[in-house]
């Protein structure tokens, strides 16, 4: 998802440094969310696992860390917009530290999905452009958009299947809200915004092929989103739903777009 950005607006690779930075960061912060998850009434074998072997986030949520912080001096110059993305991946998962002060942020995490959507958003789409060094421009504006449409109506999907959860350890989300209506209207809403915004980059200059591709990964979700409402299996949501995230971005990595 780094490497598109890069590709679309700097028309060059994306800084080892940063690539490495997301990396690991990712790694940190994804193990760091799992160990602090000590149960689910949602039940599959990924889930099973994750609280039968909590050791093994732990020794990778310490890797990615060690990772980060030796790749964070690579683009140190860039040490605010990168301590940002860290702070801001950092809240999602604090309401899950046991500490009274972390716990409270559940009263307000009305926004949960909207913040996790932005986090996503911020660190592959307004990173790299900062690390590039590119003055900002309304185009970048329009595909900051059109990013965060997309990884907003994945992440509906992903707390409609997590909805018993959040209501169990009182996090407060419009998807624990609203009805059934409400859910799809608010998906299909995500989805119309994002095909409007990426048929609006074809104003600055990019080719019908790269709107196809951006628009692929989701026409795939809105095809999927009924079946996915009531198949939880793991394979689905983390392989097939993560990954439309960045499919577009693997289709310009392997194509050269």
């Amino acid at each position: 998802m780094v490497y598109q950005t890069a590709i679309l607006f700097s028309h060059s690779e994306p800084f080892g440094g940063l690539i490495a930075f997301v990396f690991f960061s990712t790694i940190c912060s994804y193990n760091f969310h799992w160990y602090l998850t000590s149960h689910s009434l949602t039940s599959s074998q990924r889930i099973r696992w994750a609280q039968e072997h909590r050791g093994w986030h732990l020794i990778l949520y310490f890797a990615g860390l060690a990772g980060a912080a030796i790749s964070f001096f690579t683009i140190i110059e860039h040490w605010i917009a990168l301590a940002f993305g860290a702070f801001l991946t950092f809240l999602y998962s604090a309401p899950k530290l046991p500490q009274t002060f972390f716990r409270s942020l559940k009263r307000i995490a009305i926004g949960k999905t909207i913040f996790l959507s932005f986090v996503w958003t911020y660190v592959t789409t307004i990173l790299p452009i900062v690390v590039a060094g590119s003055a900002w421009r309304i185009e970048y504006s329009v595909f900051v958009a059109n990013r965060f449409f997309l990884i907003y109506g994945i992440c509906i999907l992903f707390d409609y299947r997590d909805r018993e959860d959040d209501q169990r350890d009182g996090i407060r989300s419009m998807i624990t809200y609203f009805s059934e209506k409400g859910v799809d209207f608010l998906f299909i809403l995500s989805l119309v915004l994002f095909i409007i915004t990426t048929l609006a980059l074809a104003l600055y200059g990019h080719s019908a092929l790269e709107i196809t591709v951006l628009l692929m990964p989701g026409l795939i979700t809105a095809g999927l989103y009924n079946y996915a409402k009531r198949n939880f299996s793991d394979y689905l949501y983390y392989f097939v739903l993560d990954g439309l995230m960045g499919l577009s971005g693997l289709v310009i990595l392997f194509f050269k777009i």
